[in-house]
């Protein structure tokens, strides 16, 4: 679906005791605590236990910096703040890529919002890992502050289905308040709104312009890619017909 706001690591592998586990630090500031990690088909996989179907996928120059702590049963919820974390939504680090983009398409469809938009911002915010903590204590995929959280109804923003809502619906009220100005949306939803209104565009912060153009980047990647797919399934399709 074309909704609105359409716009056309390397890290060394370290060896992994069996009394250790790793803490990750991306380049966005956020730390993810895993088991291990492997580049696989060019891809950077945080593994969030012992086994190969639990992880989080990563371009590799997204990571910053990669170190062996000490192994405890809990050791993926050590950096993203796991005492503020209710026991609940332990499970939702499992969230598969199916049912995430379950939420997507429908928060989508909710909004009139590109499916592939939601998901370039979640991949920027987040890595896709549903409890993801920034530094300044933004959780959750789509990284919402506690404030906006309570502010969009959100209730436990570790939980991916409240957080894909209230996170797609503050994106929305942003298309809305910069009409339809999908890179001023984008450094609200990053900076602030205020901080938006202040300079009359984007922020001269170098994060908020990186992540921006980070979005616009992976958003124009997949929406090339759907078109190409679309292309390809339409030119087989009318090669069979003849």
């Amino acid at each position: 679906m074309i909704g609105r706001g359409t716009l056309l690591l390397m890290a060394a592998l370290l060896p992994l005791s069996l009394q250790a586990a790793e803490r990750v630090t991306l380049r966005t500031g956020f730390v993810v605590n895993c088991n291990h990690h492997a580049q696989v088909d060019g891809h950077m996989r945080l593994y969030l236990s012992t086994g190969e179907d639990n992880y989080i996928q990563i371009a590799p120059d997204e990571i910053a910096n990669v170190e062996i702590v000490p192994y405890s049963p809990a050791a993926t919820d050590i950096a993203n703040g796991a005492s503020t974390v209710p026991s609940s939504a332990i499970s939702d680090k499992k969230l598969s890529q199916a049912d995430l983009n379950e939420m997507l398409a429908r928060a989508g469809r909710e909004h009139n919002l590109d499916v592939d938009l939601l998901a370039s911002l979640v991949k920027a915010e987040s890595g896709g890992n549903p409890r993801a903590r920034s530094q300044a204590g933004a959780q959750g995929l789509m990284q919402l502050m506690p404030q906006t959280a309570g502010d969009l109804g959100v209730h436990d923003s570790y939980k991916p289905d409240q957080n894909v809502r209230g996170g797609s619906t503050y994106l929305d009220s942003l298309l809305v308040r910069y009409h339809d100005n999908l890179a001023l949306a984008l450094a609200a939803y990053n900076a602030g709104a205020s901080a938006v209104d202040k300079y009359h565009g984007i922020p001269p912060y170098h994060e908020t312009k990186v992540y921006v153009a980070r979005v616009i980047h992976e958003f124009n990647r997949r929406v090339l890619a759907r078109d190409a797919q679309v292309k390809a399934a339409t030119t087989q399709t009318s090669a069979m017909q003849k």
